[in-house]
């Protein structure tokens, strides 16, 4: 039987990135205008808007140059953990050999301190955007498939925002939604989800069920 692949986003569907993150905006906010912010004074869509745009709003005049100076320090200073689960149903996947890889923003070099060990490790590609341009382009999806070898009919697609179900849709490969995620499930829906999936519990073979029939695109 040919190999199948369930190719992951990384910030709020495995890692429970959503409070570090709030954490380094208001840091950095901090240090680039000098008064003192807390995550309670970002605006409530603070994961779902770019993050200078963030930035801005809060009063930071160069965001660029703040994250540059500040970002990876204040990031590290609280970095996130998987999700309840995560680990549970990616060993599981492992173990009927399943392909399993992340195509995310993040930047290369930020993940080696950023990613848990025990994450890491059960990964067979991870796809950044040094690698391809970024989604909602497919390109990452197509290049994580090349490389662990796997056709897109056979694979799946577990994000949580709007362009991810966009770029799996563009890549052929099967989009299901994570309701868990920085984004509401009706936006994943409009976007062109699938299928939803509820909590990250439900990550795991489980998850190659949708491939059959592969709905039309």
């Amino acid at each position: 039987m040919t190999r199948q692949a369930v190719l992951f986003d990384l910030d709020g569907v495995l890692l429970n990135s959503g409070p570090a993150v709030r954490t380094a905006l208001a840091a950095v906010t901090t240090c680039a205008t000098g008064h003192r912010t807390t995550p309670a004074d970002l605006p409530p869509d603070a994961l779902r808007r770019p993050r200078a745009e963030v930035l801005t709003l809060l009063g930071v005049s160069d965001p660029d140059d703040a994250c540059n100076r500040w970002w990876d320090g204040a990031l590290a200073a609280a970095l996130p953990t998987t999700f309840p689960g995560v680990l549970r149903g990616l060993l599981a996947l492992r173990r009927v050999n399943v392909a399993i890889g992340v195509v995310a923003l993040q930047d290369r070099d930020r993940l080696p301190w950023y990613l848990p060990p025990a994450l890491t490790d059960l990964l067979d590609v991870v796809i950044t955007r040094q690698d391809a341009p970024a989604k909602p382009a497919p390109d990452g999806l197509h290049a994580a498939l090349a490389r662990v070898d796997v056709l897109t009919e056979r694979a799946v697609f577990v994000g949580d925002s709007p362009g991810d179900m966009s770029a799996a849709r563009a890549a052929g490969v099967l989009a299901l939604g994570a309701a868990w995620g920085w984004h509401p499930p009706t936006a994943l829906h409009t976007a062109g989800a699938h299928h939803l999936l509820p909590d990250p519990t439900r990550i795991g073979p489980s998850l190659l069920h949708h491939l059959t029939p592969f709905p039309a695109t």
